[in-house]
């Protein structure tokens, strides 16, 4: 009997996510249990029970596979029955406070508990799809999932880490489409939607790092003018009948923009030196000399970045989870 065909592994939550995450399991050869309340499908192979306390029966792994307002529910539904040598693992999306109550929970039975956080798209990848992975029971449920095709990453942090970076990157990723959204209704509103789509499209193919960049910065050089601007979106979109609900949270954040200062950025990547492969092309952002800073001058160029092109979208990265 192989390492796979050892294991059960239980899933709570057999929503789009956790049905792919089970079936990619069973599929490897784990003993896949779970338990869902609601009247959805359970994959093949998966043995699904009506209790969550029947589910954990002899499981070395739970994962916890549901939104935020239910994890907690997840855990606590059958916390004195899970083995004490188990892991258990939050996939949910919610908040480092969350993470750390839920670990607080866990620690009192003796379990090691893992704070993961899915980093794109699972139907693109199922188990295969990126994930980070803190807290005590971090290592042990990364060389299980890993064992199985998964692709997990240790970070250092007790739990809570993985949900900050992952609510940091959702803060974009979420709300980029948010704005896509709000923007589209609007372009079928004046029966514009094929040139705003194939528009938008292009001008994310070519973003780069200097892109980016002229996102962050230019939106405090430019933030007055900006907001007259997106105040003139809103009301078009007003006289669409299209809620601006995105639009007036810009001109919401421009106006804060005005009184507070854009981080410090990273660094870009340094050039290649003499001798490199790629020896004389430029790396993205570097071409464009020193960044605009607070203070500068704030006239437009062509190509500013506020015509087609300018960057105020900022695009969905390829594989976002959920």
């Amino acid at each position: 009997m192989g390492l796979a065909e050892s294991l059960t592994i239980c899933v709570f939550g057999l929503g789009e996510a956790g049905s792919l995450l089970a079936a990619d399991l069973q599929n490897a050869g784990a003993e896949v249990t779970a338990f869902d309340p609601a009247e959805v499908a359970t994959p093949d192979g998966v043995k699904r029970f009506v209790h969550p306390a029947l589910a954990v029966r002899s499981a070395e792994l739970v994962l916890g596979v549901t939104g935020g307002a239910e994890a907690k529910l997840a855990l606590l539904q059958s916390l004195e029955a899970i083995d004490r040598d188990a892991v258990y693992a939050d996939l949910s999306t919610g908040s480092p406070q969350l993470k750390a109550e839920l670990a607080s929970y866990a620690a009192k039975r003796d379990l090691d508990f893992a704070d993961v956080a899915l980093m794109a798209m699972v139907p693109r990848a199922g188990l295969a799809t990126p994930s980070l992975a803190a807290g005590p029971g971090a290592v042990r449920y990364s060389e299980i999932v890993n064992r199985l095709g998964g692709r997990v990453d240790l970070i250092d942090g007790p739990p809570g880490t993985a949900a900050t970076k992952k609510l940091l990157r959702s803060v974009v990723m979420k709300g980029t489409a948010a704005v896509l959204v709000e923007a589209l209704r609007a372009g079928a509103a004046v029966d514009d939607l094929d040139w705003l789509w194939s528009n938008i499209g292009q001008e994310l193919a070519g973003a780069d790092e200097e892109w980016l960049r002229r996102l962050a910065t230019g939106s405090k050089l430019h933030a007055r003018r900006r907001i007259a601007e997106m105040e003139a979106a809103a009301s078009m979109l007003d006289h669409l009948e299209v809620p601006a609900v995105m639009t007036r949270a810009t001109v919401a954040s421009l106006l804060q923009l005005t009184e507070l200062e854009v981080p410090e950025l990273p660094s870009p990547e340094p050039e290649p030196q003499a001798g490199d492969e790629d020896e004389g092309e430029d790396e993205p952002g570097d071409e464009g000399g020193d960044e605009p800073q607070a203070g500068d001058e704030p006239q437009d160029e062509p190509g500013d970045g506020d015509e087609a092109g300018d960057g105020d979208e900022a695009g969905d990265e390829p594989g976002d989870e959920d």
